[in-house]
């Protein structure tokens, strides 16, 4: 009796090569490479390598480079991405603490703070990161905050990106770049200096 055929482009399994868990275990090898080397310096084989699978089978799962840092991005900003449910699921008035406060719990929290530093530090030093982290923070952050505000489409956009931009830069300089004072200032003085700006961007007239 024949083998059965394969789909295309996947390779055959060899020992521990495929199997349960073996995407995730590519997803979290590729975060690792990419906070480690940069996207530039980062390879589907050397992905594959540190994985112990064959390269076909990353870009069986994956695609290209480009989509396995996509996907990477998406895993690591997962809990971020959680943000627009801050807002639909209360007043708009207040709103911009309940985000501030939310956000930067993130960054505080260790265990998400290391993926999102290496996906930042990526997007900071290759456009083609960079795209994949608009495009991301576009489609699943900033068009579902604006759908809540009550002004013109265009107006919701710029909006939500103004409020967007207080909070990236703030944690672009308190946990990446390590500004002083920033970086050693009490989360809560942040949130009180933070909240009412990023509310003046969302609901300010």
């Amino acid at each position: 009796m024949s083998e059965p055929a394969r789909r295309r482009g996947r390779p055959a399994r060899t020992g521990n090569t495929d199997g349960p868990g073996t995407r995730e275990r590519i997803l979290a090898v590729a975060r690792e490479e990419f906070a480690e080397r940069g996207y530039e310096k980062t390879s589907v084989r050397a992905v594959a390598k540190a994985a112990g699978v064959d390269p076909a089978l990353v870009h069986h799962y994956f695609g290209t480079k480009e989509q396995v840092f996509a996907a990477s991005v998406e895993t690591a900003f997962a809990p971020a991405l959680q943000a627009p449910r801050v807002v639909e699921d209360g007043p708009l008035d207040g709103v911009g603490e309940r985000l501030t406060r939310f956000v930067l719990g993130v960054w505080e929290n260790p265990a998400t703070r290391a993926p999102l530093l290496a996906i930042v530090r990526s997007a900071v030093n290759n456009e083609i990161a960079a795209g994949v982290f608009r495009r991301l923070i576009a489609a699943q952050l900033l068009s579902r905050i604006g759908r809540r505000l009550d002004v013109p489409e265009q107006e919701a956009e710029l909006r939500a990106s103004l409020a967007a931009a207080q909070l990236v830069g703030t944690a672009m300089l308190r946990y990446v770049i390590k500004a002083e004072p920033l970086a050693s200032a009490d989360v809560e003085v942040l949130v009180a200096r933070l909240a009412p700006v990023v509310q003046g961007h969302l609901t300010g007239g």
